[in-house]
């Protein structure tokens, strides 16, 4: 049947209860269809139809879409979805034979009909035999935040938008990492989203909205919400941070602050963690060596430190006098700041007495061998140790014992800090003790700036390793006699260490 023979499709957002919410085209469309239809549980009231009730004629034909199940307990051969998979097909066969004798449907839906509805449902198995037009309404979120009259995102705030049906896990880790966000569908997800705000640190900001511009509107901070008085048309907001008021202020010099190190990976925001994310987010004052400073995104409201890479007892002593001051400190530290980086510097003087109230935790990053290894392929894929070929803070004779001790064990190695401007011997000298241990053929994963701009991966034996293309942005894994290097079909070489070691 051509489209000229048929009836038209509409899919109405009637916005978030007020009929006064309701736009002009939604109610010009109400008045102009042949069929309102809407879903509604087994008791028959339909939230969508009581919002456009006042649009509803006598002569309008009504098509109630009556859910079978409105939990996941149902004794359908197929569980829960295959119930829902055969009411949509029945719902839409029902619509369809109204479009093909012409008629035009409106298909009413509360909010957005593209946004968590059941419209899309009809949408998805209709639009594309039917002409068809989706008009779009004022969402919960909208009127959630209207409600409570706080800013959802502001600037380059990210705000996520979160179903409560996630695992808690999985809502907690979005939880910690957003900037904003707004979790739908609460009703008896409600115990487990709650949990997920307070696991993520987030619980204190956040607030409870039900049933936004309908009768029996409520709101209030989420943390005071009676689990058995939650609804489904309910909502928790985490609204903008930019200038929102806290539950303690900054200037109170009773408060005592944190500092927390957080790892960002040894590159951009691709290696950071949900936690260590929402960490920089929520601090008063960023902490760290420039460069990993700008890393990190500039926000509204956020004092950021910069210095040098060498004033790491400085640096971590500036951060703590903040802190006890009732400033929530994240001291920005590259890779994973407890392997050569911030994290020691940072508890080495949270140590002293005069900082023992202040307290500090360490956020895991991946780290720049797990990085390179990644790239390359396996390296890391049995024991290996992790060495420093720095000898600014150890002497080059201790260096030799250690490279001495962890070849004669046949050991990979992470060699971090192999080389810099004014450090040129340390890497010919590390490969030449190494050679007396390793053959020549011994892979060697040459490892730099990798996840930034300039990344550069490559492999090659133990005797052809150039220390002149070496430097402080450099990590070199070298394998043991066991480590395998192999070129592929594709053109990839890939390196490996088997997890199986040959009995003696």
């Amino acid at each position: 049947m051509s489209e000229q023979n048929t009836g038209r499709l509409y899919g109405v957002g009637l916005g978030p209860g007020d009929p006064a919410l309701m736009t002009v085209r939604a109610v010009r469309t109400i008045a102009e269809a042949d069929v309102i239809a809407y879903h509604s549980a087994r008791h028959g009231r339909s939230i969508a139809r009581s919002i456009a009730a006042e649009h509803i004629r006598a002569d309008h034909i009504e098509e109630k879409l009556v859910y079978p199940v409105t939990t996941e307990t149902t004794d359908h051969p197929g569980g829960y979805r295959g119930a829902m998979e055969e009411f949509y097909g029945e719902a839409a066969a029902r619509l369809a034979v109204h479009l093909d004798a012409g008629r035009t449907v409106a298909v009413l839906a509360e909010g957005d009909p593209m946004f968590y509805g059941s419209y899309m449902h009809m949408h998805k198995r209709l639009a594309d035999r039917y002409p068809t037009e989706v008009i779009p309404g004022v969402t919960s979120v909208s009127a959630a935040a209207a409600r409570l009259g706080t800013p959802l995102a502001e600037g380059e705030e990210v705000l996520t938008i979160l179903p409560g049906t996630l695992p808690e896990e999985e809502l907690t880790a979005r939880l910690a990492a957003t900037d904003a966000a707004v979790v739908m569908k609460l009703g008896r997800t409600f115990p487990a989203v709650r949990r997920a705000f307070e696991a993520s640190g987030r619980l204190d900001e956040a607030y409870y909205v039900e049933r936004a511009t309908m009768a029996g509107e409520r709101t209030g901070d989420l943390a005071d919400t009676d689990p058995d008085s939650v609804p489904y048309f309910a909502v928790a907001v985490l609204p903008s941070r930019i200038d929102a008021p806290r539950p303690e202020a900054a200037e109170d010099a009773e408060r005592v602050g944190e500092v927390v190190v957080v790892g960002t990976g040894p590159a951009g925001p691709l290696w950071l963690t949900p936690e260590s994310r929402g960490t920089l987010a929520a601090a008063d004052d960023l902490v760290g060596y420039t460069t990993y400073l700008d890393r990190v995104p500039v926000r509204p409201g956020q004092a950021r430190h910069g210095s040098d890479n060498k004033v790491e007892s400085e640096r971590a002593e500036f951060a703590l006098d903040l802190a006890r001051r009732g400033r929530r400190v994240a001291v920005v530290s590259g890779g994973d700041p407890g392997i050569f980086a911030m994290a020691t510097a940072v508890l080495e003087v949270a140590s002293q007495d005069a900082y023992a109230k202040v307290p500090v935790r360490v956020l895991p990053g991946v780290t720049a061998a797990n990085a390179a290894a990644a790239r390359a392929g396996a390296p890391l894929g049995h024991d290996y140790a992790t060495i420093s070929l720095s000898d600014r803070l150890k002497p080059w004779e201790v260096i030799a014992t250690r490279l001495r001790a962890a070849a004669a064990a046949d050991l990979v190695l992470a060699l971090y800090n192999p080389g810099s401007r004014t450090r040129t011997e340390q890497v010919g000298k590390a490969r030449d003790l190494l050679l007396e241990h390793r053959s020549p053929d011994t892979p060697v994963v040459v490892g730099r700036d990798v996840g930034g701009p300039s990344e550069s991966v490559r492999i090659v034996t133990l005797a052809e390793l150039e220390p002149a293309e070496v430097d402080m942005r450099t990590i070199l894994l070298v394998g043991s006699s066991q480590t395998r290097s192999v070129r592929r079909g594709d053109g990839q070489q890939i390196v490996w260490t088997p997890r199986r070691y040959p009995e003696a």
